[in-house]
């Protein structure tokens, strides 16, 4: 039986990188874009973005989003861009969240639940979750669904139940930030038993597991993120640049007898519109 195609997702920056903790992060949309195409040619096929402003630091504003996109259009580059609609703890306001939605992006993030983080809540309350699923909805926007814990996918059932999601659904199993599930083989088997049949998924890692769990995640059809907002570092003492860390999944692609999803045969999978 042919395997199934490997979409990797560039996870470019998120909002806990800096350039004292990991000189290579992307933090300007300059270097986000360079980033996005380097990957690209080394077989990255969508782009998970989370804005940064003047200072460098998180923002939830629409023009710092825009610019990153315009800056790729004119790269000509074809790789797929996903808004986050996580700024940052500190932007809680419902405004803030959906404000990225109005640049109508194939794909964005959809959190099905709230989180504790280390030292803070993630906070997604059932309104925000409905609303950004609504939104979504109508804009013909592909939710990337966030799991930090199994309730999340029951929850994610739920509005898909309600008509607020349109199939193929889009899982991301988050492993390994603490205070969530943690990066283990048996976290994932669990994740998985609980999905519907015939959805779309994909893994990320937290940590140094990330080449344990990647390994299963080749080998059991599914689908990879991976960057430098998930681990600044490539192995112990060695910082990584998300170049690195897409050849790497590449490369262990390719081992495993599985074939890179252009951009797009991405689109074609996930079902994107935009």
């Amino acid at each position: 039986m042919k395997k199934k195609k490997l979409i990797i997702t560039l996870a470019l920056t998120g909002n806990v990188p800096t350039r004292e903790r990991n000189k290579y992060a992307p933090l300007t949309s300059e270097e986000m874009v360079r980033d996005m195409v380097d990957c690209y040619e080394q077989g990255a096929a969508m782009a998970h973005i989370h804005a940064r402003d003047e200072n460098e630091q998180p923002t939830y504003k629409v023009e710092h989003f825009k610019k990153t996109l315009d800056l790729l259009t004119k790269t000509d580059c074809p790789i797929i861009p996903q808004l986050s609609t996580f700024s940052g703890l500190q932007f809680k306001d419902t405004d803030q969240r959906v404000q990225c939605l109005s640049l109508v992006p194939p794909s964005a993030t959809l959190t099905c639940g709230s989180v504790n983080f280390p030292d803070a809540i993630y906070e997604n309350s059932p309104s925000l979750i409905r609303l950004l699923a609504e939104k979504m909805y109508q804009m013909n926007i592909k939710p990337e669904l966030e799991i930090f814990d199994t309730a999340m996918i029951e929850n994610a059932m739920n509005l898909y139940r309600e008509g607020l999601l349109r199939p193929p659904l889009h899982f991301h199993l988050i492993l390994g930030i603490r205070g969530a599930l943690p990066a283990t083989p048996k976290s994932l088997f669990h994740c998985l038993d609980l999905l519907p049949p015939d959805c779309f998924w994909q893994v990320s890692v937290a940590g140094p597991a990330l080449i344990e769990i990647a390994t299963l995640v080749l080998a059991l059809g599914g689908n990879i993120r991976v960057g430098v907002e998930d681990n600044i570092y490539y192995e112990k003492g060695v910082l990584a640049t998300n170049v690195m860390h897409v050849e790497r999944i590449a490369k262990m692609a390719k081992a495993c007898g599985r074939e890179l999803a252009t951009p797009d045969e991405a689109r074609e999978m996930l079902g994107l519109v935009n």
